[in-house]
């Protein structure tokens, strides 16, 4: 495939020199008064809306409330919550009040938050539960350093409603002059890194690099954003998301200001183990996830298929999925007429019930955040959902390159967005210029310096490649190629994809850096674990058994190793894993091998399991142990 160094696409729409994101929600009460901004879940499966009025009211009356309070313009205020339709308020209501959010994950502890507290200056936390409180009033009680800390709202305790009270004299005039102040310049948001390495850093986002992002993708994405009229010219029903990553992640942020700038009904889950029933009850018609969410969705219907005595239906309906998919992209645009028909056999049979999955009448998803793996991409397009991916760091505020309904390429993260630009280095490293590329990062101007170069290219950190259209592929993180004692340089991140796509593997680790041979940890996944021991014969009487009861069971290891072997088809055989171990636990959050963004903290786990991974090289060692 022919390479190019750099690829920028021009810029198509016309970017607002004054503003800020506040002027949505005012647009959206003053020209569509009743059209749904939030669905709120009222216990039952079902949704209240909120329209455009009712939440331009609400986010006013909070905003009053931070004026009330003392809040001033430029002050940071943190947000200390689950996925909740009240987070979306809160966010605008400090941008209405001027003053800049600092999202912070539920699960951060209580040493993170104090540095998020410390290093931000915020003045204010709004906490959601009384534990997350608690977290607030250790870190106060215990450490200097937050002298600006004046108040702390407790969420689920009526909070929207306390901050209402609280600015029920502020005149509509004093809050209108604070939230037209701010312009594309000022900044928005401190979103912190969540540190797979080191202390996570402030990355500063402004008005501006969010209203650039989302300008660009709702244009470019227009099929997801928008409601096309039938040949009468009859609309119908109004686009609809549900956002369920956690909203620190600025991924979940650039859907909710997407949302609310293109009136798209945004209803708000926190509970990932009901995410398929919650998805069923809001019926999304798009989302936008991480990879690990569409392959649970998958991994749980095969192994549900194969529990049910329905595997190899299910087998044969995946490859007559990726079969169709990839015909999609040949030479004629379509599958052969073998393929076509079996299909079409397959779809009520397997690919309506993944289409329920995800609610039924969703029909685009965008992945974001780690490589999806091009079989997904393709079962799930011929299933009938095609899954955008695309490409970004916090620092350029979410997408900065993403395919498209009308050009996408299967296997890459699609090309640069409007106004946007990508550059492969020397070191094949990629480097990515545009007006979402955020401005630095807080208070560390050494730090901006080593990524931000001064004519505006940020250094991403990942190795990748662009070919001659545009297309841009990523390959590895520069910090995490691995060199074999035999100088073979290897990125391990290929390999992991394709592991992590198995219905029974949840995380995998490559390993192999300055050793003879590749090599590999892996967890299985707590979810598929019972459906595959009942259909083996192994569930037995009582509990079912756990992972460290299978870690050596032949049948599941040749499992694995089928699985290691798919994996090994996508690099040459000096790259390929020769020997894997399985843990008998799982890598998590909670045990700090993850991030809340569920990225792998591989130093962490290289450190923690290093007699696991010194297992792997020793002489009597077996390959599939």
């Amino acid at each position: 495939m022919p390479r190019v160094r750099e690829y920028s696409t021009p810029l198509t729409v016309d970017l607002p020199a004054t503003g800020n994101l506040t002027d949505d929600v005012v647009r959206n009460a003053r020209e569509a008064p009743t059209t749904a901004t939030l669905a709120r879940p009222v216990g039952d499966g079902s949704w209240e809306d909120v329209d455009a009025a009712a939440f331009l009211a609400l986010v006013a009356g909070v905003a009053k409330g931070l004026l009330a309070a003392g809040v001033e313009a430029g002050d940071r205020v943190v947000l200390m919550s689950r996925t909740r339709w009240e987070w979306t308020v809160l966010d605008y209501a400090v941008w209405f009040a001027g003053a800049v959010g600092v999202p912070v994950y539920e699960s951060t502890t209580a040493d993170q938050l104090g540095h998020v507290l410390r290093d931000s200056g915020a003045v204010a936390v709004v906490a959601e539960t009384q534990a997350h409180l608690d977290r607030v009033t250790a870190v106060r009680t215990g450490g200097d350093g937050l002298d600006d800390l004046r108040h702390v709202w407790l969420l689920e305790e009526h909070g929207l409603d306390v901050l209402t009270r609280l600015g029920a004299d502020v005149p509509d005039a004093v809050l209108e002059e604070r939230r037209a102040a701010a312009g594309p310049d000022d900044l928005a948001t401190l979103i912190y890194t969540s540190g797979t390495t080191g202390e996570p850093r402030g990355c500063m986002v402004t008005h501006g690099n969010l209203r650039t992002e989302v300008e660009v993708t709702v244009a470019e994405l227009g099929a997801l954003f928008s409601t096309p009229a039938d040949e009468e010219g009859e609309r119908g029903r109004q686009p609809a998301t549900l956002v369920f990553l956690p909203l620190p992640h600025v991924f979940a942020r650039v859907l909710q200001v997407g949302a609310v700038r293109a009136r798209v009904r945004l209803g708000h889950s926190s509970d990932v183990r009901r995410l398929v029933p919650t998805l069923q009850e809001f019926r999304p018609t798009f989302v936008l996830g991480v990879p690990r969410v569409f392959e649970k969705i998958v991994n749980t219907a095969s192994q549900q298929a194969a529990a049910d005595g329905r595997g190899p239906v299910f087998d044969r309906a995946t490859d007559a999925a990726i079969a169709w998919s990839r015909g999609l992209d040949s030479p004629n645009g379509r599958a052969s007429i073998a393929v076509r028909a079996r299909h079409a056999a397959f779809d009520r049979l397997v690919y309506r019930g993944v289409r329920e999955s995800l609610g039924g009448d969703c029909t685009f998803a965008v992945s974001g955040g780690a490589p999806l793996g091009e079989r997904l991409a393709h079962f799930y397009r011929g299933c009938g959902i095609t899954v955008l991916e695309g490409y970004g760091l916090t620092e350029t505020t979410a997408a900065i390159t993403v395919n498209l309904p009308e050009a996408q390429r299967v296997g890459t993260v699609g090309r640069p967005l409007p106004g946007a630009a990508v550059r492969v280095a020397d070191d094949g490293e990629l480097l990515v210029r545009g007006g979402q590329v955020f401005t630095g990062y807080w208070n560390d101007p050494e730090a901006t310096s080593a990524v931000l170069e001064p004519d505006g290219w940020f250094h991403t950190g990942d190795v990748g490649e662009v070919d001659d259209e545009g297309f841009v592929r990523v390959t590895g993180r520069k910090k995490e190629i691995l060199v074999t004692a035999g100088g073979k340089n290897v990125a391990p991140a290929v390999l992991e994809d394709r592991l992590r796509a198995h219905p029974l593997v949840s995380q995998a680790l490559v390993v192999g850096d300055g050793r003879p041979f590749i090599g590999a940890l892996v967890t299985l996944d707590a979810d598929a674990l019972p459906l595959w021991a009942e259909a083996h014969g192994r569930s037995g009487r009582g509990r079912g058994p756990t992972a460290a009861d299978l870690v050596e069971d032949p049948e599941l290891l040749a499992d694995l190793q089928a699985a290691v072997d798919e994996a090994n088809t996508a690099v040459s055989r000096a790259e390929s894993i020769r020997r894997f171990r399985v843990l008998p636990t799982d890598w998590t959050e909670e045990g700090g091998q993850l991030t809340p963004s569920l990225k792998l903290r591989r130093s962490v786990v290289l450190r923690e399991f290093r007699d696991e991974i010194a297992a792997l090289y020793d002489e009597g060692s077996r390959p599939g142990r």
